[in-house]
């Protein structure tokens, strides 16, 4: 049972709530294969907190209970060529800062293509760390090997040089758990690297994006409480970036005795109340403005990942606006949008679809898909969310 009184990062006892949203779809990343299923989907709710203290914030309606990951989840980005090239760098980044050479655990590793990136780029070897995992328990060789646990003491005995694990934590209600568990599995005597890559908060705040706050996130972080919370686990938080246009943090440590940040929760805490006030003019203009484009001609959002779905249930519930969601991903296509039912389609079926006009998800794949319009013909005037 989760403590609710207390921060689980600094455990103080100052929290807000900022946002609530009810009966949200709790899986962003799980396609139905009929209309019916998809309207049918599992719902939960959203309460955000925001601490005085550190800045962290948490779903206090978060139940684990309710989700399922396993067949059906989907929520591989790589079909994307801009995606791919952001991971081929990431691979690049973490070879030439620890991976090279050495052995590498990644946590929550998936379907391990990451993992399997960063032997195939000069890591001596991987083992991936995944109760979800599904796949051989070897592959490429055995130079990398699969375990359907969660990494924690009983796996000391790897002595990796490196762990990675990216966006896992968010998912995570109590992160300290997941940081000391993977701490408790270094043991005592290396000083590996360990490098985590989740969401940033204040990029979210800052920006009002109505459709980043969805349930399988049920932690968030800024710079400093994600230090704060490493050196709580017992790291030494060695440099925290932002990535991915800034959508990203990215934080390196070693275990050790670090310093616990000294950045005042102040700013943040302010980001969050603005946020509050500021949230329900954003979707009620970005509803007006979707209203004026559909009265131009039939609507495609393009990205049906956990922005789209969130922001087609916060916009179009009924599936009145918006005819439909393009993804690049084969095995999204065909199905349909937990909650509202909106149709699932390829790039190519705009044109047969009547589609005018296109509505992206996430400014940073803005270019792309211009160019995917543009090698299939499709005429239709492309809008960022911002602007739709």
């Amino acid at each position: 049972m989760r403590d609710l009184s207390t921060c689980p990062i600094c455990e103080g006892a100052d929290a807000f709530v900022f946002l609530e949203r009810g009966s949200v779809p709790v899986h962003q990343n799980f396609p139905h294969v009929s209309r019916a299923a998809a309207l049918s989907a599992p719902r939960g709710d959203l309460r955000l907190s925001c601490c005085k203290t550190c800045g962290f914030v948490t779903n206090l309606a978060f139940d684990p209970g309710l989700l399922q990951y396993g067949p059906g989840y989907e929520n591989d980005q790589t079909y994307s060529p801009m995606f791919e090239r952001y991971v081929a760098g990431l691979a690049d980044r973490v070879l030439e800062r620890g991976g090279r050479g050495h052995l590498v655990v990644e946590v929550g590793c998936g379907r391990g293509t990451f993992l399997r990136r960063l032997c195939a780029g000069g890591a001596r070897g991987g083992v991936g760390f995944d109760p979800a995992y599904v796949g051989p328990d070897e592959v490429d060789d055995g130079r990398v090997r699969f375990v359907r646990e969660y990494y924690g003491a009983a796996h000391a005995q790897l002595e990796p040089d490196l762990v990675v694990c990216r966006h896992v934590i968010e998912h995570v209600p109590e992160p300290l758990e997941l940081l000391r568990a993977v701490r408790a599995a270094l043991g005592r005597a290396r000083a590996p690297l360990t490098a985590f890559e989740t969401p940033a908060l204040d990029w979210i705040l800052d920006n009002t994006v109505v459709q980043d706050f969805f349930y399988e996130h049920c932690s968030y972080f800024t710079a400093s409480s994600l230090s704060l919370a490493f050196t709580r686990a017992g790291f030494e938080p060695l440099r925290v970036e932002r990535l991915f246009g800034d959508q990203y943090l990215w934080l390196e440590a070693r275990p050790g005795q670090g310093n616990p940040p000294s950045t005042p929760a102040t700013e943040i805490v302010q980001s969050c109340a603005l946020y509050a006030e500021r949230v329900q003019r954003r979707l009620e203009r970005l509803r007006t403005n979707l209203e004026q484009i559909r009265a131009t001609g039939e609507i495609a959002i393009w990205g049906a990942g956990a922005k789209g779905v969130t922001y087609l249930n916060l916009l179009d519930s009924t599936a009145s606006l918006i005819s439909c969601v393009v993804d690049m991903n084969p095995r999204k296509q065909g199905r349909f949008v937990p909650g509202t039912g909106h149709p699932i389609v390829s790039a190519t079926q705009l044109n047969d679809l009547a589609i005018s006009n296109v509505v992206v998800m996430n400014p940073n794949y803005i270019d792309e898909i211009r160019d995917e319009l543009d090698l299939l013909g499709v005429q239709a005037s492309l809008h960022t969310e911002g602007e739709a």
